[in-house]
């Protein structure tokens, strides 16, 4: 007895539905992995405080009580949850808009170092010769120098300012993306898309936008994740030292420096805006290595991108 055209129509639906299923659940098990998850949910908690702290903070962070200060942690019986510093200021309120000043920082450098240094790197790789020549001599002058001292400098030169920050970040940042692109972008001008395009007419211009950079964003986007870590504790190393941004804006490092004075004392100045620079830089890089086992194909053929 054969099937009616009703249940032959409802198996259908069912096999598709399931097949579906099963697809989606194979493209979600790579980011279902313990770092990812626990990577991105810092990232996320980080994000969430950055946007809302004017919401989230009791207090205005720069608002002093001198009759306050060195207040010891209270927890959750009192006015300050965390303590206070030796001027009065809320320790709560300063961490939430360190963490808006330290996202605002590393998301601008990653950007802008991700931007020149993708860009550049697709067209010494694409055009090679000369201009590969020059570029990649660039690469090694910037490189030559340290990166912290290099950014010590540009601040004491230059003064202070978040503007002033970001350039003294991004002036080596953009390193790492160009010799990446550069790499990818030397085997892909010799790819047969890329000479089909060209046979077809297409211009260098429209190569390099439609056919490479296209093909570079995703090793572009695992080193960013890496880069924002880096750039955080940079914008930390330069606050503690007295070069980052101005006294009045709340930033980790800054608390850290303000801490060190009281640091036998006073534990908790210098202890919670340390852990909180700890697992922000441990979950971004706990992320960009799950990123970066998902999008590496090579991981992916050896069998190691699973993990």
């Amino acid at each position: 007895m054969t099937n009616s055209p009703v249940s032959q129509a409802l198996a259908v639906e069912a096999a598709l539905a399931n097949d579906h299923q099963a697809r989606l659940m194979k493209a979600l098990r790579p980011w279902l992995k313990p770092k990812v998850v626990a990577g991105g949910g810092i990232v996320f908690l980080l994000v969430f405080m950055g946007i809302l702290a004017p919401a989230l903070a009791p207090y205005d962070p720069n608002t002093q009580n001198l009759l306050n200060t060195l207040h010891a942690p209270g927890w959750w019986g009192s006015e300050h949850f965390l303590g206070t510093d030796h001027v009065g200021r809320d320790i709560l309120s300063r961490i939430f808009y360190g963490a808006r000043i330290s996202l605002v920082i590393a998301g601008t450098v990653v950007v802008i170092s991700g931007i020149v240094g993708v860009a550049l790197g697709a067209i010494s790789g694409f055009f090679a010769g000369l201009t590969d020549f020059f570029i990649q001599k660039l690469v090694e002058v910037v490189w030559a120098f340290p990166p912290l001292l290099l950014a010590i400098a540009i601040m004491a030169f230059f003064g202070q300012g978040l503007g002033i920050l970001i350039f003294a970040l991004v002036v080596q940042r953009w390193i790492p993306y160009c010799r990446v692109s550069r790499g990818q972008a030397l085997s892909l001008r010799t790819r047969d898309f890329v000479d089909a395009a060209r046979s077809l007419g297409a211009t260098n211009t429209r190569i390099i936008m439609k056919h490479i950079l296209p093909n570079l964003l995703q090793s572009a986007m695992v080193i960013g994740t890496f880069a924002m870590a880096t750039a955080i504790i940079a914008e930390a190393s330069l606050s503690f030292l007295g070069l980052g941004v101005p006294p009045e804006i709340p930033t980790w490092g800054a608390m850290l420096a303000d801490g060190r004075t009281y640091i036998s004392t006073s534990w908790w100045l210098a202890l919670f805006p340390g852990l909180c620079i700890f697992f922000t830089v441990l979950g971004i890089n706990l992320l960009g290595d799950g990123m970066r086992d998902i999008f590496d194909p090579r991981l992916k053929r050896s069998g190691s991108g699973t993990g």
